[in-house]
């Protein structure tokens, strides 16, 4: 068995490549985001490109990508009972009572992301993807950690599942309360070990145990196993996250975005400083006095502005540079080119507001879904699954939503064209009420159409918590039995009215019957509040 630090020094020449073409793609776009491997430092004088396109373009569709992944005010997913689970176990009429439950949970998961600094951690590790196209997400207790392609190596099988997972960080040894090695020991004699006395390679080794089927780490220092660093996760709620933006077959890592239309990019960064430095020189002035000349160049360069002095106008010239054509070919090459880099990276104008609305967010996931098609199903296989179900594991653990089983429920993710959340049902049984109403005419919407079932459906669909909000089938009932109760009362007070001014309830002519429709009037029950 190997030690981390020796499989994680295997693994890294697998890595190599794409850890290089990483670098440079950063080097265009962001030089801060990725660097080599023994740049752990960061004393390396950043290279800043002649252009910000490729930042603008990076930053762009990460945030795009961010909105349509993890939308604000709206869930990325929807829990839902198993049709085929339904009657067996269940009444299918209470379906519409479930997803009101289910749209509670959905509330409190979101708030649970909403309060953490989840899309903050998110949003770093989709510029990782764009530009080096790997990232690696760490779910702990104390909210989610980001590993660069420079700092992990990953080993797949030949289905392009996960088996193995090594993490490279500097730690202080005065953190961890580890003495620094001795000068004898073998591990101080490696060269490419350690940064100094102060700091420790500290490697987390994460491994799938097939016996058991579920996730196992560790971490070491110096070869040695840290003491209560063990840990496990089940397999399908592991807390490593390990993404990618493209995959290639038998590629143990991912492509990025910016590797895509890296030679765009480096010829505008070449046209960019062309242009630069071209018009830098263009810019500078500079005077020519002829030898033979009689006006004297000290004389001319010490004469202040307005000054008088002896000289011809002939005998001075100004260097002019004849590149004006030559710029205006660079310049239009550029615009070309960066046209074509914005319109791969979706950057348009987005409309500045308070709040964004659910069809702006679809519009987006469709612009995204578009041009970039498999990337939502990869997403949603590598992250947000495994994301929303360690997120539903962690508040199962604390009793902050109840515990579903798994049998019965299952979390379907609805980001991306598809839907969004639970807003997609809304407009599908809008229209579809709509639809009957304006095909079939009011008297067949409302003979067919259940409103109740359709307030729930309605509110199950936007999120709204109908408890004290909508009256309920027995408020409803008490409320008929009421006003039918107050319209018989007002029937009879009214005959009793209309018997009063005939001449036959005259008490000076017939004293008997006016008593008696006084005693009946008395009779009637009183309106109930």
């Amino acid at each position: 068995m190997y030690k981390a630090r020796t499989k994680y020094s295997m693994l890294s020449s697998g890595r190599t490549q794409f850890l290089d073409t990483a670098v440079e793609c950063s080097e265009l776009t962001l030089p801060y985001l990725v660097r080599q491997d023994d740049d752990a430092t960061g004393k390396r004088t950043l290279l800043q490109p002649y252009q910000s396109v490729g930042a603008k373009a990076v930053v762009t569709l990460a945030a795009k990508l961010m909105l349509a992944i993890l939308p604000p005010q709206t869930a990325f997913f929807k829990l839902q009972m198993r049709e085929d689970k339904l009657g067996e176990q269940f009444d299918p009429a209470l379906k519409s009572e479930m997803d009101l439950s289910f749209s509670k949970i959905e509330r409190l998961i979101m708030e649970y992301i909403a309060a953490s600094n989840d899309r903050v951690v998110v949003h770093q590790a989709l510029k990782h993807l764009i530009v080096s196209g790997n990232a690696l997400i760490f779910m702990g207790k104390d909210g989610l950690k980001h590993y660069p392609l420079n700092r992990y190596v990953v080993e797949r099988d030949g289905n392009g599942n996960v088996i193995e997972i090594i993490t490279k960080e500097m730690v202080s040894r005065k953190v961890l309360g580890i003495a620094p090695p001795t000068p004898n020991d073998e591990v101080n004699s490696d060269a490419e070990y350690g940064a100094g006395e102060d700091d420790a390679e500290v490697y987390t080794c994460v491994k799938m145990d097939e016996s058991s089927g579920s996730w196992r780490w560790h971490q070491e220092v110096d070869d040695m196993i840290l003491a209560g660093s063990q840990s496990t996760a089940p397999k399908n709620a592991s807390p490593w996250l390990v993404l990618r933006f493209n995959t290639v077959d038998g590629e143990d890592y991912g492509r990025g975005r910016v590797e895509e239309f890296i030679g765009d990019l480096r010829s505008l960064d070449g046209l960019s400083q062309a242009l630069v430095e071209g018009a830098s020189v263009a810019s500078k002035v500079v005077f020519l006095v002829s030898p033979s000349a009689t006006t004297k160049p000290g004389t001319l360069a010490k004469a202040g502005n307005g000054a008088i002095i002896q000289g011809r106008p002939e005998d001075v010239g100004v260097v002019q540079v004849g590149k004006t054509a030559d710029f205006a070919t660079a310049a239009n090459l550029a615009a070309t080119i960066e046209r074509r880099i914005l319109e791969a990276f979706l950057v348009m104008n987005i409309r500045n507001a308070e709040r964004v609305t659910a069809e702006e967010v679809r519009l987006t996931q469709l612009e995204l879904e578009q041009s970039l098609g498999g990337l939502f199903s990869l997403l949603t296989v590598e992250f947000l699954i495994p994301y929303l179900n360690r997120t539903m594991l962690i508040l199962q653990r604390s009793n902050q939503i109840p515990k579903l089983p798994k049998e019965l429920v299952r979390p379907k993710i609805v980001a991306g064209i598809n839907s969004l959340g639970r807003g997609q049902d809304n407009e599908s049984l809008t229209r579809f009420v709509a639809t009957v109403g304006q095909t079939l005419g009011p008297e067949a919407l409302m003979k067919y159409i259940d409103p109740t079932e359709a307030i729930k459906r309605l509110a199950a669909a936007q999120g709204i918590d109908i408890l004290n909000l909508v009256r309920t089938p027995e408020q409803l009932e008490q409320m008929q039995e009421q006003a039918q109760s107050d319209a018989a009362n007002q029937s009879l007070i009214n005959q009793a009215g209309q018997l009063a001014g005939t001449p036959l309830m005259d008490p000076s002519k017939n004293p008997q019957i006016a008593e008696q429709a006084q005693a009946a009037i008395q009779n009637i029950a009183p309106p109930q509040e």
